[in-house]
């Protein structure tokens, strides 16, 4: 139960920080960048050493780790875009909503029991999920020449959220142990970390932004809890490695409310009575799920 609620707290930190982000009209990537260095220190601190070498390309995890990294930094960069875009809201329950996909797939993967409380809590989870980002009438006239990436934005994070916790809870499965999954985390977020290096490099030598330390602190700000939301979120499906199906629509549905929560106390953002409906049902989306 730690692990679970240690996932939810760092991973609504995560989509909350863009909000601080955007306001302090920091460049997005830059930040993400950084984050995602920071990520590789933490995780060689926590592990003692630098857990990556050639010996890990021979590794039959090693190709997950580099797609892992590959979604990490473009949906950090879809997750930055929906928050200064739309509000944290609507950032992370698009985020979230993929609950559906890992669950369809640890159910047709792993032959895992899909009761009928649990499956009335994914359509209840999913009903919460649309209502706690239903724009106000507001919220669409603020941002209505943004229309179109209203709604791209959050179907790309549908779809690479619902690939990323799949996958996760696939090399989980199949491959990682107690030996192993830090070096697997370390390398995933040095793909990343690299991919983000070379983009930004060029970026720099054309003139298209500038060095900014306030960047780089935000960007540590955000890397150390976001290594460890990663490692938790691996701890508690290894910890409920016969139960996936209904920890990670709790995961996420947790993320949702606590971090929607958040926002309409720390950032004043409003919430309709619609809003209000979808969080109150998030929670009945827990307790079915947690429970069916």
């Amino acid at each position: 139960m730690f692990y679970l609620v240690a996932s939810i707290l760092l991973s609504s930190y995560l989509v909350l920080s863009f909000k601080i982000v955007a306001k302090l009209n920091l460049n997005i990537f830059q930040v993400i960048v950084f984050n995602y260095i920071a990520c590789v220190i933490t995780g060689s601190l926590f592990n003692g050493n630098f857990p990556v070498s050639s010996s890990s390309i021979g590794e039959n995890w090693f190709g997950w780790a580099l797609f892992m990294g590959v979604l990490f930094i473009s949906l950090f960069n879809v997750v930055g875009l929906t928050t200064r875009h739309t509000n944290v809201a609507v950032a992370s329950v698009a985020y979230k909503l993929s609950l559906v996909i890992p669950f369809v797939f640890s159910i047709y993967l792993y032959k895992e029991e899909a009761g009928f409380l649990k499956i009335i809590g994914i359509a209840v989870a999913l009903a919460a999920v649309l209502l706690t980002c239903w724009p106000s009438e507001k919220a669409n006239n603020k941002t209505g020449s943004n229309s179109r990436l209203k709604i791209i934005l959050p179907l790309i994070l549908f779809v690479g959220s619902g690939l990323l916790d799949t996958m996760i809870k696939y090399v989980e499965h199949q491959f990682l142990n107690d030996s192993n999954k830090n070096d697997y985390l370390v390398t995933a977020f040095l793909s990343a970390a690299v991919i983000g290096i070379l983009l930004l490099s060029f970026q720099f030598a054309t003139s298209q932004q500038k060095f900014s330390w306030k960047a780089l602190l935000m960007g540590i700000g955000i890397g150390i809890p976001n290594y460890f939301s990663i490692w938790c979120l691996v701890q508690v499906l290894k910890q409920y490695s016969s139960n996936s199906s209904a920890i990670i629509p709790v995961n996420n549905m947790g993320i949702v409310l606590f971090s929607t929560l958040v926002a309409w106390i720390v950032f004043r953002e409003k919430l309709s009575p619609l809003n209000w409906i979808g969080v109150l049902l998030s929670l009945a989306a827990i307790a079915l799920i947690a429970y069916g």
